[in-house]
Protein backbone atom coordinates (compact mmCIF):
# COMPACT_ATOMS: atom_id res chain seq x y z
CA UNK A 1 0.00 0.00 0.00
CA UNK A 2 1.22 3.63 -1.16
CA UNK A 3 0.07 6.80 -1.34
CA UNK A 4 1.70 10.40 -1.10
CA UNK A 5 1.28 13.11 1.48
CA UNK A 6 -0.85 15.63 0.23
CA UNK A 7 -0.10 18.38 2.71
CA UNK A 8 1.66 18.58 5.93
CA UNK A 9 -0.14 20.68 8.61
CA UNK A 10 -0.25 22.08 12.11
CA UNK A 11 -1.66 24.79 14.54
CA UNK A 12 -1.59 26.37 17.47
CA UNK A 13 -3.95 24.32 19.22
CA UNK A 14 -7.47 23.91 17.46
CA UNK A 15 -8.50 23.48 14.41
CA UNK A 16 -8.04 24.40 11.52
CA UNK A 17 -4.66 23.21 11.14
CA UNK A 18 -2.67 24.93 8.11
CA UNK A 19 -0.34 23.91 5.17
CA UNK A 20 3.58 23.97 6.07
CA UNK A 21 6.00 23.43 3.16
CA UNK A 22 7.51 20.44 5.36
CA UNK A 23 7.25 19.57 8.70
CA UNK A 24 9.75 17.82 11.06
CA UNK A 25 8.32 14.86 12.66
CA UNK A 26 9.36 14.18 15.87
CA UNK A 27 8.23 11.61 18.75
CA UNK A 28 6.25 14.08 20.49
CA UNK A 29 4.60 15.66 17.25
CA UNK A 30 5.66 17.98 14.14
CA UNK A 31 7.91 20.73 15.68
CA UNK A 32 5.73 23.78 15.74
CA UNK A 33 2.68 22.43 16.09
CA UNK A 34 0.21 22.33 19.34
CA UNK A 35 -2.90 21.39 21.17
CA UNK A 36 -5.31 23.76 22.67
CA UNK A 37 -6.48 20.47 25.26
CA UNK A 38 -3.59 18.35 26.95
CA UNK A 39 -5.24 14.98 26.49
CA UNK A 40 -3.96 15.57 22.75
CA UNK A 41 -0.83 14.87 21.83
CA UNK A 42 1.90 12.87 23.64
CA UNK A 43 3.96 10.20 21.72
CA UNK A 44 1.37 7.31 21.36
CA UNK A 45 -1.02 10.26 19.01
CA UNK A 46 2.03 12.56 17.78
CA UNK A 47 0.69 12.63 14.73
CA UNK A 48 -2.90 12.65 12.99
CA UNK A 49 -3.35 11.09 9.68
CA UNK A 50 -6.47 11.82 7.43
CA UNK A 51 -6.74 10.58 4.09
CA UNK A 52 -8.12 13.06 1.20
CA UNK A 53 -10.03 10.52 -0.15
CA UNK A 54 -11.96 10.46 3.50
CA UNK A 55 -11.75 14.18 3.41
CA UNK A 56 -13.52 14.39 -0.23
CA UNK A 57 -16.40 11.70 0.89
CA UNK A 58 -17.45 13.97 3.83
CA UNK A 59 -17.47 17.10 1.49
CA UNK A 60 -19.97 15.04 -0.80
CA UNK A 61 -22.10 14.34 2.32
CA UNK A 62 -22.00 18.22 2.79
CA UNK A 63 -20.04 19.27 5.14
CA UNK A 64 -17.22 22.29 4.07
CA UNK A 65 -13.78 20.38 4.68
CA UNK A 66 -10.69 20.97 3.20
CA UNK A 67 -7.16 19.40 3.72
CA UNK A 68 -5.90 20.36 7.34
CA UNK A 69 -9.90 20.93 8.64
CA UNK A 70 -10.22 18.29 10.81
CA UNK A 71 -7.06 18.90 12.38
CA UNK A 72 -4.89 16.14 11.44
CA UNK A 73 -1.23 16.53 10.57
CA UNK A 74 -0.77 14.54 7.58
CA UNK A 75 -3.40 14.30 5.10
CA UNK A 76 -2.60 11.57 2.70
CA UNK A 77 -3.64 10.66 -0.83
CA UNK A 78 -4.02 6.68 -2.25
CA UNK A 79 -3.92 5.01 0.89
CA UNK A 80 -7.26 3.59 1.51
CA UNK A 81 -8.78 4.31 5.19
CA UNK A 82 -10.42 0.87 4.87
CA UNK A 83 -7.40 -0.90 5.00
CA UNK A 84 -5.14 0.44 7.71
CA UNK A 85 -4.83 -0.53 10.76
CA UNK A 86 -3.41 -0.11 13.87
CA UNK A 87 0.26 -1.15 13.70
CA UNK A 88 0.87 -0.97 10.32
CA UNK A 89 4.46 0.98 10.23
CA UNK A 90 4.46 3.61 7.23
CA UNK A 91 7.80 5.36 5.94
CA UNK A 92 6.63 8.77 4.66
CA UNK A 93 9.16 11.00 3.75
CA UNK A 94 12.39 10.66 5.97
CA UNK A 95 10.11 9.56 9.05
CA UNK A 96 8.63 6.30 10.08
CA UNK A 97 5.43 6.22 11.86
CA UNK A 98 3.21 3.83 13.64
CA UNK A 99 -0.78 4.00 13.60
CA UNK A 100 -1.92 3.60 17.38
CA UNK A 101 -5.41 3.81 17.34
CA UNK A 102 -8.88 5.58 15.55
CA UNK A 103 -9.17 9.36 16.40
CA UNK A 104 -12.46 9.47 18.79
CA UNK A 105 -14.10 12.86 17.47
CA UNK A 106 -15.08 15.83 19.74
CA UNK A 107 -17.10 18.30 19.44
CA UNK A 108 -15.12 21.17 18.19
CA UNK A 109 -15.38 19.29 15.02
CA UNK A 110 -19.21 20.49 15.17
CA UNK A 111 -17.85 23.98 13.76
CA UNK A 112 -18.51 22.37 10.04
CA UNK A 113 -21.52 20.80 10.98
CA UNK A 114 -24.33 18.68 13.07
CA UNK A 115 -23.31 14.83 12.57
CA UNK A 116 -20.23 15.44 11.53
CA UNK A 117 -18.97 13.06 14.33
CA UNK A 118 -21.57 10.17 13.76
CA UNK A 119 -20.30 10.87 10.10
CA UNK A 120 -16.91 9.77 11.17
CA UNK A 121 -17.28 7.54 13.81
CA UNK A 122 -20.12 5.31 15.09
CA UNK A 123 -19.95 1.89 17.63
CA UNK A 124 -18.26 -0.43 14.88
CA UNK A 125 -14.90 1.46 14.84
CA UNK A 126 -14.97 2.26 18.62
CA UNK A 127 -15.14 -1.42 18.82
CA UNK A 128 -12.14 -1.75 16.49
CA UNK A 129 -14.42 -3.20 14.00
CA UNK A 130 -12.73 -2.24 10.54
CA UNK A 131 -15.54 -3.56 8.78
CA UNK A 132 -17.61 -0.20 9.32
CA UNK A 133 -18.29 1.91 6.86
CA UNK A 134 -17.00 4.92 8.77
CA UNK A 135 -13.16 3.28 9.71
CA UNK A 136 -10.53 5.82 8.91
CA UNK A 137 -12.82 8.89 8.41
CA UNK A 138 -11.82 10.30 12.00
CA UNK A 139 -8.33 9.62 11.50
CA UNK A 140 -5.51 7.85 12.86
CA UNK A 141 -3.19 8.65 15.91
CA UNK A 142 0.43 7.86 14.81
CA UNK A 143 3.49 7.65 16.71
CA UNK A 144 6.83 8.68 15.37
CA UNK A 145 9.49 5.89 15.38
CA UNK A 146 11.92 7.43 13.45
CA UNK A 147 11.92 10.94 13.22
CA UNK A 148 12.47 12.52 10.14
CA UNK A 149 11.24 15.51 7.64
CA UNK A 150 7.76 15.16 5.68
CA UNK A 151 7.24 17.05 2.49
CA UNK A 152 4.03 17.10 0.20
CA UNK A 153 4.46 14.90 -2.20
CA UNK A 154 6.46 12.84 -0.55
CA UNK A 155 5.57 8.50 -1.10
CA UNK A 156 3.86 7.05 2.47
CA UNK A 157 4.58 3.22 1.80
CA UNK A 158 3.07 0.72 4.14
CA UNK A 159 6.71 -1.07 5.53
CA UNK A 160 6.81 -4.96 5.53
Amino acid sequence: MTGTVLQVNVSQGGIPKVAIPSGELTETGIIGDAWRYPFHGGPRKAILLITSEGIEELISQGFPLFPGALGENLTTRGLDRRRLRLGQRFRAGDATIELTRVRTPCATLDVYGTGIQAAVYDARVQAGDFGSHRWGSSGFYASVIQPGIVRPGDAVTLLG
